[in-house]
């Protein structure tokens, strides 16, 4: 069996701040329950724009990503490994630009479900570290980790940790702590979803989508029966009341 990897990217330019140090600690988290962290900085990496082609034909989108940069070595990177957390500063209440480029071609992996039936980075594992001055770090995060989601990536619980405000990262103990679990339970999640054979996640195939549509046709029929009986409980309403009132007539007059 090969060793379990988990990459480590870092989305700030700045390998010497808070989000790099923050970084480090989720990666000792990793080293901890006998993973193995592989570190690196999207800044050493040409990442161009994602140019849309899943817009002009769902099938264009697809791995290996036509352009040709850094993500070619970072794909590979991301097949190698497990899982991944992600580490960014935040700018302007969301991940910095370098970060954003990033995500948005790791499309090639999602979109594999219409080529090959599944996306290529389901069942692995993901943790999401968000630094900054000031606010934006929730929002940043669940950004992030909805994202990943949908493209099929597992989120375990307490893989996220942030920081904002001014000063040193390392002189706050909660946010230290948090990181360092995120490696940490990024890295557990892996070791159990490995030992499992889920046979697949999302599923996209013509027979499940016949099954679907069948439990579809179930609760369009329930519904259905629930409204017709609603209207009949309104029409007894309606007639009880009318009764009502005009008894309350009769005794008035």
């Amino acid at each position: 069996m090969r060793e379990l990897k988990i990459l480590v990217i870092v989305g700030s330019p700045r390998k010497y701040g808070n989000t790099s140090k923050l970084a480090e600690l989720a990666a000792e988290g990793v080293r901890d329950v006998g993973a193995k962290p592989v570190k690196i900085y999207l800044v050493d990496f040409e990442i161009k724009p994602c140019i849309g082609c899943v817009s002009d034909d769902q099938l264009a989108c697809r791995y290996p990503c036509i352009i040709e940069d850094g993500m070619r070595k970072i794909y590979k990177m991301i097949l190698e490994s497990e899982g991944l957390i992600i580490a960014t500063p935040i700018y302007w209440y969301s991940p910095s630009g370098l970060v954003k480029n990033f995500i948005d071609r790791l499309t090639v992996f999602e979109n594999m479900i219409y080529v090959t039936g599944r996306s290529w980075v389901e069942g692995k594992t993901a943790g999401v570290i968000a630094v900054g001055n000031d606010s934006g770090s929730i929002q940043t995060i669940a950004s992030i980790q909805v994202t990943l989601n949908s493209m099929g990536f597992v989120i375990p619980p307490w893989s996220l940790a942030y920081f904002h405000r001014m000063g040193d990262v390392l002189e706050d103990d909660n946010a230290c702590i948090d990181a360092y679990n995120v490696g940490r339970v990024v890295a557990l999640m892996a070791k159990i979803l490995r030992k499992e054979e889920i046979g697949g996640w999302y599923s996209n195939a013509s027979e499940k989508n016949i099954e679907v549509r069948k439990k579809v046709g179930l609760i369009v029929k329930k519904y259905e029966d629930e409204l017709i009986a609603r209207k009949e409980r309104f029409k007894r309403f309606k007639k009880t009341f009318s009764s009502y009132k005009r008894e309350i007539e009769s005794k008035e007059s």
